[in-house]
């Protein structure tokens, strides 16, 4: 997954700013436990991606997180005791004992999972649409030479993973059996040495390093747009919304011993407030050139 300049307001905001909103809704995902909240939030998560032009690099992502959270839903359905409400008796079972698969223990374990697909989807929103180097030029006040090889590092994955790509396209047109992703890993890897090389040369010509102190960023003294406003008055209102229904009860899930799952008003208007608050900066369009 690499980022690409798109026409969106999202991509038209600062880095610091879509950092913000992508933390924010990582927090939702962690400070609200009820499933009607975490469902909302996924689902804003993939109207964002609709908004923002990154839908595709979502789906991949998605095919990821799916997977893992019903791996999580099945690990926590299998390991934890808690519950009343035994659906299945799974009998004596090596290393995990007399196994009782309870439905708190299922629903509990559903919960995580989905909470571990949003968040894997916030990590991948911030992946396909803040830009990495004005991220890492916000650090570069502090320690230039991090920043540097923080970016080297992130532009290394996407070019061996590319490198990866041909090599597997190339091996296919061979006759024979086709290579183990293993082995392509093996031979896209084996030149990282050589590009390093390559990539400190180039660097050193250019006069990286030779500097006391890097210059100061026009991208970080540009004013403030209306998109910048947007999205940071969108990211403290999905906050306050989430630490005041957490405080508040508003989103309650509570498995032990008994399940109980209040799906009252209160939770629902907190549901779509969310929704609502996370697409309300994609409304305004203008100056959204890529």
């Amino acid at each position: 997954m690499i980022y690409r300049r798109r026409a969106s307001p999202l991509h038209a905001a600062r880095a610091g700013v879509g950092c913000a909103y992508c933390l924010a809704l990582a927090l939702a995902a962690l400070v609200l436990p009820a499933p009607v909240t975490l469902a909302a939030l996924v689902t804003a998560i993939a109207g964002i991606a609709a908004g923002a032009g990154v839908g595709r690099e979502l789906r991949r992502a998605a095919r990821l997180a799916l997977p893992l959270g019903l791996l999580v839903m099945a690990v926590n359905a299998l390991v934890v005791r808690d519950g009343l409400t035994v659906i299945a008796r799974l009998g004596d079972l090596p290393v995990l004992g007399q196994t009782d698969i309870t439905l708190e223990a299922t629903v509990a374990g559903g919960v995580l999972g989905l909470r571990a697909i949003a968040l894997i989807l916030c990590a991948a929103l911030y992946t396909a649409a803040i830009d990495p180097d004005e991220v890492l030029r916000l650090f570069r006040r502090f320690s230039f030479h991090s920043a540097l090889t923080a970016t080297l590092a992130t532009r290394m994955v996407p070019l061996l993973a590319r490198d990866a790509r041909r090599l597997a396209d190339a091996q296919r047109c061979r006759p024979g059996r086709p290579p183990s992703r293993v082995q392509i890993m093996r031979a896209a890897s084996s030149s990282v040495l050589d590009r390093a090389l390559e990539v400190a040369a180039a660097l050193e010509v250019r006069g990286y390093g030779a500097a006391r102190r890097a210059p100061r960023s026009t991208a970080a003294n540009r004013p403030w747009s209306r998109h910048d406003l947007s999205f940071t008055a969108s990211a403290l209102a999905i906050v306050a919304l989430a630490v005041g229904a957490r405080v508040a009860g508003l989103s309650r899930f509570e498995s032990a011993p008994a399940l109980h799952v209040p799906v009252g008003p209160a939770g629902v208007a907190v549901a779509v407030g969310l929704v609502v608050l996370a697409l309300v900066p994609f409304a305004a369009r203008r100056g959204i050139e890529p």
